[in-house]
């Protein structure tokens, strides 16, 4: 790979390149199609996949397959009126409520919590490494991943050298690159010690008992218990998350790697936080973006998390 194509790489998620790869992949393999295409051709991909596929998806597969054209200097086929008139038919004939992540619940959180804990308890007096490195990290990836209410790829690409933290007072995390961060400046983010369900406790102990001094922070463990060097896969942290629930004896169908964030502003929001003070601190741009994580519908503000008083001013500053 030539510096510039390495340069250029760079300027595109991973996950959206995968995503893009893969979306032209079903064009040209699944389906048969031709590139360059023609809008002609596009129109027809998106009628044989309207009642099949979500607006969301034939939208994504769109942007793949304009982007591809672009790269290639190629006219856009994607922007014709045609296919944007074909797209809006689609959108009124086979209207979906957009699928999100239910939010992770507080009690869930506390639940799944106290189930680690009490693994950890157990491993330490077994004398179990294994065990109690899957309990140490779990936890932590449980309560920064809410806390902080960040996605999963942004729990997958944490570095410790990209964090500073200290017990009782608080940890700064900084990401070299995120979604919202259009001008890939790095963003850098606080979170406060908390009386009950720290993360910068659990972050501390993770890293003692894994002996982790540098490198991803969240790492693969395999069936006996071997740390790899290597960070989790964000694809993996879906049917992870899931486990750490369902072993604590939580429902856990409706939860994905989205639910840390969606449970986050969702405690947020019952706990008082205007909608301006919740956008700066997890980094949303714009009031749509946030609202899409907010389930109003759900209040457990009476679970406060700060003993003898409310929880709604806990983490109001981001750095």
């Amino acid at each position: 790979m030539n510096p510039i194509e390495r340069y250029l790489q760079a300027a595109t998620r991973e996950n959206t390149r995968r995503s893009y790869q893969a979306a032209v992949e079903h064009f040209e393999v699944s389906w048969g199609g031709f590139l360059p295409a023609t809008a002609d051709s596009i129109a027809r991909y998106l009628a044989d996949h309207a009642q099949t596929h979500s607006i969301s998806t034939l939208k994504q597969r769109l942007a793949a397959l304009g982007q591809w054209h672009v790269s290639q200097g190629f006219p856009d086929p994607t922007k014709a009126p045609m296919v944007r008139q074909l797209l809006k038919g689609i959108r009124t004939l086979h209207p979906g409520e957009p699928k999100q992540a239910a939010p992770l619940l507080i009690q869930h959180l506390q639940t799944a919590v106290a189930a680690i804990e009490h693994d950890a308890v157990q491993a330490r007096a077994r004398h179990d490494l294994p065990a109690l490195l899957r309990a140490s990290r779990d936890k932590a990836l449980l309560l920064i991943g809410f806390w902080r209410g960040f996605r999963g790829d942004e729990l997958a690409r944490l570095q410790v050298e990209h964090i500073q933290a200290q017990a009782g007072v608080g940890m700064t995390i900084f990401l070299p690159r995120s979604k919202g961060d259009r001008q890939a400046l790095g963003v850098r983010h606080r979170a406060p010690a908390l009386k009950v369900l720290c993360p910068v406790q659990a972050y501390l102990q993770w890293l003692e008992v894994a002996g982790i001094a540098h490198g991803p922070v969240f790492r693969k463990l395999d069936r006996w218990g071997n740390l790899s060097e290597q960070a989790l896969n964000s694809n993996s942290l879906i049917g992870l998350l899931r486990r750490i629930l369902e072993r604590a004896g939580v429902p856990a169908a409706l939860y994905t790697g989205h639910s840390l964030r969606r449970g986050f502003a969702t405690w947020a929001t019952s706990n008082g936080w205007e909608l301006k003070a919740l956008m700066n601190y997890v980094g949303w741009k714009d009031a749509k973006s946030a609202l899409r994580y907010i389930d109003a519908s759900v209040s457990f503000g009476e679970l406060a998390l700060l003993e003898g008083g409310s929880s709604a001013g806990l983490l109001t500053d981001q750095a």
